[in-house]
């Protein structure tokens, strides 16, 4: 072929040969691309179910407000309830009244949704209000919901008991001073959010962790521990 000898005819083949040679290349590339994700779904399909259990949150994170309760009182509270392990045996704070007529108030519903988390104790206004147990007076304290109230640390420092809807203190009650258990220390009343003329004492228990934060605690019911 004298004519492919011509140099311009040798540039036009190489040309047409290179033209080829990319024509091919891109062919070839083109499958196996598309054969690779044929493949890839193939895989996935085939794919044996993750058997690993579900991640869950902590109880800490699922009720973040529970993690620091706060002191069962008519001004706070929390829902929580401890079971007492070193309690020591208490008397019903409230003169002439028996064990076997009290009546188990602790989850009762409130004002504003909230779960009552202390007991009841009807009593005519001016009955005297007994320390539960031994242990000092940390705080004298008037509020808007449990009006004049009482609050005394256990002698072990891990407890709060609290008496609100108080009518008045008794004489020369003030704050360190030690109440030995069924001492006077105050009078029935109906301060507070009690209600006119609707005279108890409200009594509470809380467990805590540092007595220096007495008004931070857990709740605990007080009505089987008074009835025991």
């Amino acid at each position: 072929m004298k004519w492919a000898r011509h140099p311009r005819t040798r540039i036009v083949l190489v040309f047409l040969t290179g033209l080829v040679a990319i024509a091919t290349l891109v062919a070839r590339l083109t499958r196996i691309s598309r054969d690779g994700r044929q493949n890839v779904a193939t895989w996935s399909k085939t794919q044996p179910q993750d058997n690993r259990p579900p991640i869950t949150s902590s109880p800490e994170l699922t009720h973040p407000g529970r993690s620091t309760p706060t002191l069962p009182s008519p001004d706070a509270t929390t829902g929580n309830q401890a079971s007492p392990t070193s309690l020591p045996a208490l008397i019903v704070p409230v003169a002439g009244v028996r064990p076997e007529q009290l009546r188990d108030t602790f989850t009762e519903s409130r004002s504003e949704g909230r779960v009552h988390d202390a007991i009841d104790i009807p009593a005519p206004q001016g009955t005297a209000v007994l320390a539960a147990a031994d242990g000092p007076i940390v705080k004298l304290f008037q509020s808007d919901r449990g009006g004049i109230t009482i609050y005394q640390l256990s002698t072990d420092q891990k407890y709060v008991y609290y008496y609100a809807h108080l009518d008045r203190y008794a004489e020369g009650l003030a704050e360190g001073h030690f109440a030995k258990q069924g001492e006077t220390i105050a009078y029935v009343g109906d301060t507070g959010n009690a209600g006119q003329g609707n005279y108890h004492l409200h009594f509470s228990i809380a467990e805590i962790s540092n007595p220096k934060d007495f008004w931070h605690g857990t709740n605990i019911n007080p009505y089987p521990l008074l009835r025991r």
